[in-house]
C-alpha cells in the first residue's frame, strides 16, 4: 500500500507549493516567525476575550485580576510547556541545562502549559482570596484561540503532520519524506480552536455551567483530551518516541491526555454540588 501511494506521490498537494514561509518577518537584524506571532495572538485575542466575559454578572474576578492573569498565565506557558517538553519528549536535552531555555530547539508542549497556567491561576487566587476553580472556568474558554493559533503555525513550519495516507487532501511536507501524509495539524487547529470554543462559549452564554464552579474547565479538558487521543492516531509519532508508540501501543500526547480526560469527567460530574450563590463582582447583578 505504502508503495502504491509513493508511486501517485504527484497527485498530491506539495507543501512548497502552498507559498508558506515559516518566517513572518525578516528585516535582517531581526526575524520575526508565525509560531512567535501565534503564541502572542493566543494571548491577546484570550485576553481580550476573558474581559467580555468578566463583564457579565457573576465574574469571579475584576479587571485587575484579570490583568494580573496574563501575566501568571503567560509565564507558566512558558515554563511548564517547556519543561514538560524535555522531560516528556527530549529529556537528552537535561545534559545542557542552558539548552532549555533554547525554545526554538525542539518545542513546548501544551500538557506542560496546561499546568503551568493552572500553578499560576492558584496563585493569583490564593494572593487575591479569588474562587481559583471559577477563575479557571472562565480562563478555559479563552484557551481554544491559542491552540487554534499555535496548531495553524505548526502547519506553517511544515511541522508535526500525520502519518503516510492516501487521503485526496493528503500534504507531502518537506521533512516527511516523498510520501503523502495527514495534515494532522489542522485537524488539531479546527477541534481544539473553533468546535472545543463553539462548546465552551454555548455553556458560558446560553446555559448555567458559570455557576457550576469547575464545569467549564471540566469540559475544556474533556474536549481537549478527546480531540487530541483522536487526532494522535492520524498523527506520526515523535522520532525519538517511536519506539515508545509501538511498545505502549499508544504516543505519548495520548497517555499524557488521559489524566486530562479523567480530570474533568470528574469536575463536569461533581459541578452541580459546587453551586453556591455568587454575588457579582463584575456586572451589575447578584445571580443565585
Amino acid at each position: 500500500m505504502i508503495h502504491l501511494i509513493a508511486a501517485n506521490a504527484t497527485a498530491y498537494v506539495q507543501f512548497e507549493n502552498l507559498g508558506l514561509d515559516p518566517v513572518a518577518l525578516n528585516l535582517g537584524f531581526f526575524t520575526l516567525k508565525w509560531y512567535s506571532l501565534a503564541y502572542l495572538a493566543g494571548i491577546l485575542v484570550g485576553y481580550w476575550y476573558l474581559l467580555k466575559l468578566i463583564a457579565q454578572p457573576g465574574s469571579p474576578m475584576a479587571r485587575r485580576h484579570a490583568d494580573d492573569m496574563i501575566f501568571y498565565a503567560t509565564l507558566g506557558i512558558i515554563i511548564g510547556g517547556r519543561l514538560a517538553y524535555v522531560i516528556f519528549y527530549q529529556p537528552a536535552i537535561f545534559a545542557h541545562p542552558l539548552d532549555i531555555l533554547k525554545l526554538w530547539n525542539g518545542g513546548m508542549s501544551f500538557h506542560g502549559g496546561v499546568l503551568g497556567v493552572t500553578c499560576g491561576i492558584i496563585y493569583l487566587s490564593r494572593k487575591e482570596g479569588l474562587n481559583w476553580l471559577r477563575v479557571h472556568d472562565f480562563v478555559a474558554c479563552c484557551v481554544p484561540f491559542g491552540l487554534f493559533f499555535g496548531r495553524l503555525a505548526n502547519f506553517v513550519n511544515g511541522e508535526l503532520w500525520g502519518k503516510v495516507t492516501d487521503v485526496p487532501w493528503a500534504i507531502i511536507f518537506p521533512t516527511g519524506g516523498p510520501d503523502p501524509r495527514h495534515p494532522s495539524q489542522l485537524y488539531e487547529a479546527v477541534l481544539e480552536g473553533p468546535v472545543l470554543f463553539a462548546v465552551l462559549a454555548f455553556m458560558f452564554w446560553k446555559t448555567a455551567a458559570r455557576y457550576q464552579p469547575g464545569k467549564l474547565v471540566g469540559t475544556f479538558l474533556l474536549g481537549y483530551g478527546l480531540a487530541r487521543f483522536f487526532v494522535e492516531f492520524f498523527r506520526e509519532a515523535d522520532a525519538q518516541l517511536m519506539e515508545f508508540a509501538q511498545e505502549t501501543g499508544l504516543h505519548m500526547g495520548q497517555w499524557l491526555t488521559l489524566p486530562m480526560i479523567i480530570g474533568g469527567l470528574y469536575l463536569i460530574l461533581t459541578a452541580k454540588g459546587r453551586r453556591q450563590r455568587i454575588e457579582a463582582t463584575a456586572g451589575s447583578a447578584s445571580v443565585a
